[in-house]
């Protein structure tokens, strides 16, 4: 354990910065993937608040049963 957790310490501290170079597709993807994330977050939260609403849509008012032939009970 304490082997793993030195060697750990040891590599963080050695560690030289790296010279990478990020394109603009990375930003355009970043983006896309976070509006994504928004978008699906909104969506659910939609979903969970309009089918309670939508079931009391559906009850409203009613003026009487009526049976399969038309007549009223």
């Amino acid at each position: 354990m304490w082997r793993k957790l030195t060697a750990a310490i040891i590599l963080i501290v050695l560690a030289q910065p790296a010279v990478a170079y990020i394109g603009p597709g990375v930003g355009a993807g970043m983006i896309a993937t976070v509006i994504g994330i928004l978008t699906a977050i909104a969506l659910s939260v939609f979903a969970v608040v309009w089918y309670p609403i939508k079931r009391l849509l559906r009850r409203g008012p009613r003026k009487g049963k009526t049976t399969a032939s038309g007549r009223h009970n």
